[in-house]
């Protein structure tokens, strides 16, 4: 088990929560999980801490959503997927976590800017996307990518997913589909690298009712609170959080 300290257990069981949060239909927030839990573990060592758990909250997503997905959007997407999560996997084996903070700064950073265009200009934005194989097979690569580097996928996802027009079930519903799938294909790629091991797996239960918690929670409390507020909110701590990992 890992020894930690009260506030670092407090930001751990808080992530935890915001998982169960983001699995409920706020995708932006899973790149604010993904960036506090490097404040209380290493670049490397976070992202094999964080991915079983994101894998509890596919499955309770996948469970509620089950019938909202769209397959055809899923199936053109994971070839393309799978060469991200390869060319991610080479990557990681090649840096260390003082490399990998700054990298998964600079990629949410991107994302973040995604999120705001696409808030920002809405249809337009959608418009200007190319309707193409390319455009496909580029969203496929770099969601495989950001999603094996640090778990940070979410934002990718939402602009492919948007693009395509889905109502609101079903494009939370894919997105489940499509983040357990990819999710359980990584294990194997993190148990090879070291980042999934037994002590981290024994952590990662103790957490399971956590996430669950934030689950239940998401879908009560969620819908009552002002979208564009609270996105906001979670975007601009998204984005202090990809500074300090450029900068520090």
């Amino acid at each position: 088990m890992f020894e930690l300290s009260y506030i670092e257990w407090f930001v751990v069981i808080l992530s935890t929560v915001l998982i169960g949060f983001t699995k409920t239909g706020v995708s932006s927030m899973g790149i604010l999980v993904a960036t506090i839990l490097m404040y209380v573990f290493p670049a490397k060592e976070s992202i094999g801490i964080l991915l079983p758990m994101l894998v509890v909250g596919d499955l309770f997503a996948v469970f509620f959503y089950r019938r909202s997905v769209v397959w055809k959007y899923l199936i053109s997407l994971i070839p393309w997927v799978l060469i991200g999560i390869v060319i991610g996997y080479f990557v990681l084996n090649q840096i260390n976590s003082d490399q990998l903070k700054p990298l998964i700064g600079i990629i949410v950073l991107a994302l973040i800017i995604l999120h705001i265009s696409r808030e920002r200009f809405g249809e337009k934005f959608t418009k200007v996307l190319p309707k193409s194989l390319w455009f496909t097979l580029s969203m496929g690569i770099l969601a495989g990518f950001t999603t094996m580097i640090g778990n940070a996928a979410g934002g990718v996802m939402a602009i492919y997913l948007l693009m395509k027009g889905l109502p609101k079930n079903e494009f939370v519903g894919t997105g489940a589909w499509f983040f357990m799938f990819v999710n359980l294909i990584k294990i194997p790629f993190y148990i090879s690298l070291g980042l999934i091991t037994i002590d981290s797996i024994t952590f990662n239960m103790w957490l399971i009712p956590t996430i669950l918690i934030g689950a239940f929670i998401g879908i009560k409390v969620v819908p009552l609170i002002p979208q564009k507020a609270f996105q906001t909110l979670i975007v601009g701590f998204a984005l202090i959080g990809a500074l300090r990992l450029i900068i520090v």
